[in-house]
């Protein structure tokens, strides 16, 4: 369950969402220049909005009215950059793992091998983000995310 009502408003723009989702895939559309961004930012605890209440599940992530504010690194929600945002220093393997580092044992889903084979990206695994193709560098940020485990709904 995705439960989500955000106003925000960014210089002369007014964020005003209001959606409820029962899980699985919810997708978000729009013109350019709609909020679209700035919603899953608001979601991912990127920004903190003027007013809102998000909860995802059973937890609340965010209420403004309640004080409530959970930090982006306790949320367990991934978040794919449309340019990739890869670690330079880092080799696609190292990249992949990053998100791990932050679940707990316990609440890791998704078997590295797995989505390695799954995304084709088995060949780039030493390789840095430098070297690789902007289709490559994308599936590596997608891998990354689904490692992190983030939190079902």
């Amino acid at each position: 369950m995705l439960e989500v009502m955000v106003r925000h408003r960014l210089g002369d723009f007014a964020l005003d969402a209001n959606f409820a989702s029962d899980g699985g895939l919810t997708a978000l559309f729009g013109r350019s220049g709609s909020g679209k961004t700035s919603l899953i930012n608001a979601i991912a605890g990127l920004i903190r909005p003027d007013h809102a209440r998000i909860v995802v599940g059973d937890e609340v992530l965010t209420d403004t009215d309640l004080d409530i504010f959970v930090p982006r690194h306790r949320r367990r929600t991934a978040y794919v950059f449309q340019e990739g945002r890869l670690f330079p220093h880092l080799t696609v393997r190292q990249n992949l793992l990053y998100g791990r580092w932050f679940t707990r044992p316990l609440q890791r889903h998704g078997d590295f091998t797995q989505v390695v084979d799954m995304l084709g990206i088995g060949h780039l695994l030493r390789r840095r983000p430098a070297l690789l193709s902007g289709g490559e560098k994308q599936r590596v940020a997608i891998g990354r995310a689904l490692l992190a485990s983030p939190r079902r709904c």
